[in-house]
C-alpha cells in the first residue's frame, strides 16, 4: 500500500484517501484492483455504482479524515479513518 505522505493524482494533486477493491493476507499484495479517489473535503453520501460492500482496503493520507456508514445516505453505524 501506499504511504499516506504519498497519496497524489499524477499530475501531483494531493489526495485525501485511496479505497481498493482487492485485499491479500500477505501484506505486499494488499491494496490492488480498482481504486476509488476521493479528493479533500469530498461529501459523497452514496457509493459510486459498483463500489457498495467491495471495499476491502484502504489509505487515508496525512491531515485528514475518511468517515464511512454501514447503510447508504450516511445512514447506519459509522466510523472514521485517519493516517
Amino acid at each position: 500500500c501506499p504511504n499516506p505522505s504519498d497519496l497524489r493524482t499524477a499530475n501531483g494533486t494531493r489526495v485525501c484517501a485511496q479505497l481498493y477493491a482487492d485485499d491479500s493476507a500477505y501484506y505486499d499484495q494488499c491494496c490492488a484492483g480498482a481504486v476509488l479517489v476521493v479528493n479533500p473535503n469530498s461529501d459523497v453520501p452514496y457509493m459510486p455504482r459498483g463500489w457498495a460492500a467491495r471495499v476491502s482496503s484502504l489509505v487515508v493520507g496525512t491531515r485528514c479524515e475518511l468517515t464511512v456508514w454501514s447503510r447508504a445516505g450516511k445512514k447506519g453505524n459509522s466510523r472514521r479513518f485517519g493516517a
